[in-house]
């Protein structure tokens, strides 16, 4: 009977969490050396980390070739575990730093794609104010979609996460930061864009193909409500303008967003006055255990700058 080896990995070491770290960054950049300036140390070092860390789980994470990158199914599931343990490396050195009233080690923060050019979004004035404050901690900014914030903060991948609303979850604590408006797309060469008969209803819309975002959302909610007809599927922002820019598709996007391509005569909003939507923002963070001491410093800084400066646009206005 042939019995199967076992992995050689004991106890963990400084060595092993490297390694982890190390897999880690190869994994989410897409290759060893594309990772090389991630890490800042050379290919073939990058290459024998990870046949160290597979020789002492005793598996093979995965396959480089000429085919490319490839995670092996063993190696997804430890993936998986390694952004689960990291997570818990980074929460535990930040209750280190609680308990010695400090604040510095790593915050992860989430946002949801295309907030950036949104003047309502001042997400940056928030990271300015969190720098002057907490100078010694590393941020690490993400670009993801809502379910993946969710998860990722839920998890403990994520500390903080800016989202749209579109439901609540027991497990996270929310703060309104700002709003968007959503108006309903066509691409230049879509009928639509040079015709657009003044009773057009929802209904009408019904006989158009729709691209939605693939995942709940504000996006999927209205679609499903209305019953558009959802024929592309697009899990970013930036995809669904793609789609719209085929002509072949209508699709909400962000006023914000969608300017530049208005401007240059690429798509324009369908009967705006009525194909719309507003979608309010949200900063969420996880109850439990209870965010430690940089987390909420961040989340009182995202919620004091969207307060400031709503403030003074009002007081500048009258």
């Amino acid at each position: 009977m042939q019995v199967k080896s076992r992995a050689a990995l004991g106890q963990l070491s400084d060595m092993d969490i490297r390694l982890l770290r190390v897999f880690k960054s190869v994994v989410e950049c897409g290759g060893m050396a594309a990772a090389e300036l991630e890490l800042n140390i050379g290919t073939s070092t990058v290459s024998r980390h990870i046949k160290d860390l597979e020789t002492r789980l005793g598996l093979t994470l995965c396959r480089r070739g000429r085919a490319g990158f490839a995670l092996t199914t063993e190696g997804e599931q430890i993936y998986t575990e390694t952004l689960r343990l990291l997570a818990g490396v980074d929460a535990f050195r930040g209750s280190v730093d609680e308990i010695h009233r400090r604040m510095g080690g790593q915050l992860n923060i989430a946002v949801f794609d295309k907030t950036a050019s949104n003047p309502a979004a001042h997400i940056g004035a928030a990271i300015a104010l969190f720098s002057d404050l907490a100078p010694e901690v590393s941020l690490h900014l993400h670009v993801a979609p809502l379910n993946t914030i969710e998860r990722g903060v839920i998890d403990g991948q994520f500390q903080v996460g800016v989202i749209p609303g579109h439901r609540s979850s027991e497990t996270l604590a929310y703060d309104e930061l700002f709003t968007e408006t959503m108006f309903l797309y066509c691409g230049a060469r879509h009928a639509l864009f040079k015709a657009e008969p003044a009773d057009m209803t929802w209904d009408d819309m019904r006989a158009h193909h729709f691209a939605g975002l693939g995942y709940h959302s504000p996006n999927m909610e209205i679609s499903q409500q209305l019953r558009l007809p959802r024929k592309a599927t697009g899990y970013d922002q930036e995809s669904i303008a793609t789609l719209i820019l085929s002509g072949r598709y209508l699709g909400f996007l962000p006023d914000h967003y969608a300017e530049g391509f208005v401007r240059n005569g690429q798509m324009r909003a369908v009967k705006p006055a009525l194909f719309r939507y507003d979608c309010s923002f949200f900063s969420i963070v996880r109850r439990s255990p209870q965010p430690s001491r940089v987390t909420r410093a961040f989340q009182e800084c995202l919620v004091q700058a969207h307060k400031l400066i709503d403030q003074s646009a009002g007081l500048y206005e009258k």
